[in-house]
């Protein structure tokens, strides 16, 4: 198999599977006071002080959760809820309207159900949130504004926001600032106090990690209200026992991408440029999308329409020829319906529906585009028949 969506999960490094099998050999709670927990409570804080170097992070910052729709929901949670507790004003929710589902599903459940008004910030033709569009957002009444949210780079077009301008527009209102870096973090430079924001999702499985685990780095003094009370672990901000084997592998894990991110950063973008001269080359009506080839756009991220063609019936036509991809967020694969990123930045609905994401990973080889380029051709052709006769039938 030729695999092309790393964006959805990538495959474990050695150093994340070694560190895994080792923590499992040796049982302890890291709750437990006896010599067991404390070995596993010292694996757990190596792990924290780790991934907080890596991140430029203090570790007092590091909050380790369950994966990133987790600590994405803690953090919108957890922000709306304690900032309405200190003053009932702070209704707005200001979440860019490109977010993951794990951001825009929890600020539209908190307005459902617990009285926040959700305010959709508006992206330009590539998927960017402009500075001066978020100060339009806050307007005259920045008191009323409980949090904001903006992804470090888009899910599914790649596109990197300008973070650090985002959340000095949000302190200058006085209002926190969370951002998701699940796909930024391992792929571009990913600093917690250079970025300015409140709050950081992170996820394993996305850097060579297992899947299970996360993190949501939070900045010490920030009031968060949990939402899942017991123990009170993690700052009393997130309870339960924790994974150790899953957090000693992050660590690994995040050791190893930060080691090679400016050699993998090039390597990817390299291969990344290629595949997608090469596709459009093969298919000249494609188009790519978000951001172009450069410093604005994840080096592993190729997102293509193909006029005329259904999305699901290309992604499975490639399968059937050995190449997987995907058509948008893992998290909402199988939901028919047209991206939302690609609505947000202006699409019709017939292009949102015809796209895919070839995303790059550590282990992607050009072997990997060569596969890809042979079959993309016949694929499309055949997808666009499909698609014509299926216009031809619904006319009668």
């Amino acid at each position: 198999m030729t695999y092309l969506d790393h964006a959805a999960t990538t495959p474990m490094r050695p150093e994340a599977v070694e560190a895994f099998t080792a923590a499992l050999a040796d049982a302890g709670n890291a709750s437990s006071l006896h010599a067991g927990g404390r070995r596993a409570r010292r694996t757990v804080e190596e792990a924290r002080e780790s991934l907080a170097e890596v991140l430029g992070a203090r570790p007092s910052d590091v909050i380790f959760t369950g994966g990133g729709t987790e600590s994405d929901n803690l953090a919108v949670k957890g922000l709306y809820w304690s900032r309405r507790a200190a003053d009932p004003r702070r209704r707005r929710l200001l979440v860019s309207a490109v977010e993951h589902p794990a951001v825009l599903d929890t600020a539209s459940w908190l307005a459902r159900h617990q009285g926040a008004v959700l305010e959709l910030l508006p992206v330009d033709g590539t998927g960017l949130v402009a500075p001066e569009v978020l100060r339009a957002a806050v307007g005259d009444d920045p008191s009323s504004v409980a949090m904001i949210s903006v992804m470090w780079a888009n899910s599914e077009v790649g596109t990197i926001q300008p973070v650090a301008e985002l959340a000095r527009v949000a302190h200058g209102c006085g209002i926190p600032f969370h951002t998701d870096a699940v796909q930024a973090f391992g792929q571009v430079e990913t600093s917690f106090a250079a970025s300015g924001a409140d709050a950081l999702t992170i996820s394993a499985h996305k850097i060579g990690g297992p899947v299970g685990v996360g993190a949501l780095l939070v900045r010490r003094g920030l009031e968060l209200e949990p939402i899942a009370h017991g123990g009170g672990q993690e700052r009393d901000i997130r309870s339960g026992t924790l994974n150790t084997p899953g957090v000693a592998a992050f660590a690994a894990a995040a050791r190893a991408a930060r080691a090679e991110l400016p050699a993998e950063q090039a390597r990817l973008a390299a291969l990344r440029d290629d595949l997608v001269r090469r596709v459009l080359t093969e298919v000249p009506g494609a188009t790519l999308n978000g951001a172009p080839s450069g410093p604005g756009r994840l080096p592993g991220n190729a997102h293509l329409t193909f006029p005329g063609c259904e999305g699901d019936s290309l992604l499975m036509l490639l399968d059937a020829h050995g190449v997987e991809c995907s058509t948008g967020s893992a998290c909402s694969a199988g939901i028919a319906r047209p991206s939302h990123v690609l609505l947000a930045m202006g699409a019709d609905e017939a292009h949102a529906r015809g796209s895919l994401r070839f995303s790059l990973g550590h282990g992607s080889a050009a072997r990997d585009v060569d596969a890809l380029v042979a079959v993309i051709g016949p694929v499309v052709e055949r997808a666009a028949r499909a698609g014509e006769l299926a216009g031809l039938s619904s006319r009668g």
